[in-house]
């Protein structure tokens, strides 16, 4: 979906648009968050956003580096190499890297390598903060319960095959049913 890969067999159409005849026009509306940062680590982190902003045409690019710098928390390191950060702090310079071009879809990779429970909170609330009606967003992640929680329509593979589809409502009742399962468990100790 990422358009970095050719498929073997099948289509993608993102947007109305072949992935195979229009990888460039797709690359522009996506972002991708993978375990793999995509960074270069000779640069800054202002650098790197400011090299991956100028790709995609990003207006106000100097406005929109010191924002998702922010957003990330990683402030105090913005003109700092990108080689002297931490495994969680590359993956959070990732996800402004995906964010530079406000792209209305986001494909999520396992985004949760390396995160520390803050880092996680974080790119939470950043998620979190994003509507969720003007945005697609395909997350992957073996974290089924977090992912599930993150959702709004979940699909379940194996094997590259559906093995489980949850609507909207079904989440909502399985959310609903854990909370209140944790709660009993809490006033029971």
């Amino acid at each position: 979906m990422s358009t970095l890969v050719s498929p073997t067999s099948g289509r993608v159409v993102i947007d109305g648009m072949d992935i195979k005849e229009s990888p460039v026009e797709i690359r522009k509306k996506i972002g991708v968050i993978s375990h793999e940062t995509y960074l270069y680590h000779e640069l800054t982190a202002a650098e790197n956003l400011r090299f991956f902003g100028r790709m995609y045409d990003t207006p106000d690019i100097e406005k929109r580096i010191d924002e998702l710098i922010k957003q990330v928390g990683l402030t105090y390191r913005k003109n700092d190499r990108v080689r002297t950060f931490s495994r969680g702090m590359k993956q959070r310079l990732s996800i402004a890297r995906a964010l530079i071009h406000d792209p209305p879809i986001l494909l999520l990779d396992e985004p949760y390598t390396g995160l520390d429970q803050h880092a996680k909170a974080t790119f939470d609330r950043i998620l979190g903060g994003m509507n969720a009606h003007e945005k697609t967003r395909v997350l992957i992640s073996h974290d089924i319960e977090h992912g599930i929680s993150m959702c709004d329509r979940a699909i379940i593979l194996t094997d590259g095959l559906i093995v489980h589809e949850m609507t909207e409502d079904e989440i909502k009742n399985l959310l609903q049913c854990r909370t209140i399962y944790a709660k009993y468990v809490e006033e029971r100790t």
